[in-house]
């Protein structure tokens, strides 16, 4: 059984750096998705960055040029460095991760993801 645990959100100031990780404890599959999301009071949660198991990324256009996703196949875990932080980028920050089949596309940006942890809260304030 996937788990997935956050960690690394803080209160920082605008213009800031903040380090988010997601250990993904029992992830076997050979082709995923595995995605950082944000959330906020009232909204629909959105995707934020996605990366897949071949290393391909894609960013939401907010964050682009400023975020950074990776990940460490060795530790099964996810990253997501942030830089040049904006006070709409506070949210609840939830990582999701999905399984691919051998014979689709990834789509990562593209998916209902099976997976996520408990979050992790990022707060910036200007």
């Amino acid at each position: 059984q996937l788990q997935l645990v956050e960690s690394g959100g803080a209160s920082v100031q605008a213009g800031g750096s903040l380090r988010l990780s997601c250990v993904a404890s029992g992830l076997t599959w050979s082709r995923y998705c595995l995605g950082w999301f944000r959330q906020v009071p009232g909204e629909e949660r959105e995707g934020v960055a996605a990366i897949d198991s071949d290393g391909g990324t894609g960013y939401d256009d907010s964050v682009k040029g400023r975020f950074t996703i990776s990940q460490n196949k060795s530790k099964n875990t996810l990253y997501l460095e942030m830089n040049g932080l904006k006070s709409e980028d506070t949210g609840m920050y939830y990582c999701g991760a999905h399984p691919i089949r051998a014979d689709e596309g990834y789509f990562c940006g593209n998916r209902v993801y099976r997976y996520w942890g408990q979050g992790t809260q990022v707060t910036v304030s200007s």
